[in-house]
């Protein structure tokens, strides 16, 4: 197991799309934003999952609220992996950055957020999951609002230097910060100060946890390391949800060229071509043996001749052969 690595907040910004019954507006799509470092969420429900769509709510919803982010990272979707929205982030200086095929663990901050916004979801009531679009953003908010194990502090806190004034606070009086302020050069100094202790923590209890989640992933694992000019098969993943009884490996053999640094990620190439390249994660790729051939299409043995076709034999015809052979 590897992990995605972040420096601070707005440094690495991971977007993904949850689809939904569509609802009374005819929202059926939310695009999640989140922050890597902070765990700070955003998600907004959409009709669609066209480029436009994406390039409009990231300019207009998230970008101007909060600035650019350093990285961006998605899965290999044609929405994200767009012309428009490449221009877009190349325009604003934005690195992109994306998954291997069919491995959503590349991408699993906004994958674990998604089904926490699920199960938030699955509370309101039946009238209310009729509109659920209108629920989204309060629902989005008490989620930034609560602590993460991840990290120890709110996503709120870690993102703006400060926790939300929320209305139980109203309800019971209460004030999150009883130190008042006396210019804004002391705030300043103060939220830098509060801040540099926050991120150093966060990033110690959020280290300490994906060390422990690695060891215990690690433990299950029984990997056989893959050399430059290795023969591998690809997983038939495409297939695998329509064709039952589909082969699980594609015939196409494949050479590996090289590991990526730091990764359990390979770039292959077809055997016996150049290219294309391809990036494929280690859970997607079976070494093949020097002893294993694999037959060419041309080689293999062909289709029996079709048997001529009998005609069927009718009740009349049985009954006749029948009286004589009793003759």
């Amino acid at each position: 197991m590897s992990h995605l690595q972040s420096q601070g907040p707005m440094d690495l910004v991971c977007i993904d799309f949850l689809c939904l019954e569509p609802d009374a507006s005819g929202q059926g799509n939310i695009l999640i934003v989140t922050d890597h470092f902070t765990r700070y969420a955003q998600a907004f429900s959409t009709k669609d999952q066209r480029a436009p769509t994406v390039a409009k709510v990231l300019m207009e919803k998230f970008f101007v609220h909060y600035g650019l982010p350093r990285r961006i990272h998605s899965d290999q979707g044609r929405d994200f992996e767009s012309r428009l929205v490449g221009q877009l982030l190349e325009l604003l200086g934005i690195q992109k950055t994306r998954t291997t095929p069919y491995h959503p663990q590349g991408d699993a901050q906004p994958e674990r957020f998604n089904r926490t916004l699920l199960n938030m979801l699955g509370t309101l009531s039946n009238v209310e999951k009729q509109s659920w679009s209108r629920h989204i953003a309060t629902l989005v908010h008490a989620y930034n609002s609560t602590e993460s194990d991840a990290t120890g502090y709110s996503p709120y806190r870690l993102m703006f230097g400060r926790e939300a004034r929320l209305p139980v606070d109203l309800a019971f009086g209460l004030s999150l910060d009883q130190t008042s302020v006396a210019s804004h050069k002391n705030y300043v100094d103060r939220l830098r100060k509060n801040l540099a202790s926050a991120f150093e923590q966060a990033r110690l209890t959020s280290g300490n946890r994906e060390q422990r989640n690695k060891k215990n992933y690690d433990l299950k694992v029984r990997v056989q390391d893959l050399q430059p000019g290795d023969r591998v098969l690809l997983k038939n993943l495409g297939a695998a949800a329509r064709h039952k009884l589909a082969d699980r490996w594609s015939s196409q053999v494949y050479i590996v060229c090289k590991q990526l640094p730091g990764l359990p990620v390979y770039q292959i190439r077809p055997d016996g071509k150049a290219g294309p390249l391809k990036n494929w994660h280690r859970n997607h790729l079976l070494p093949l043996r020097e002893a294993v051939r694999v037959p060419v299409e041309n080689e293999r043995p062909p289709a029996n001749p079709r048997a001529p076709r009998v005609p069927p034999v009718t009740r009349s015809q049985q009954t006749r052969a029948v009286e004589e052979s009793e003759r």
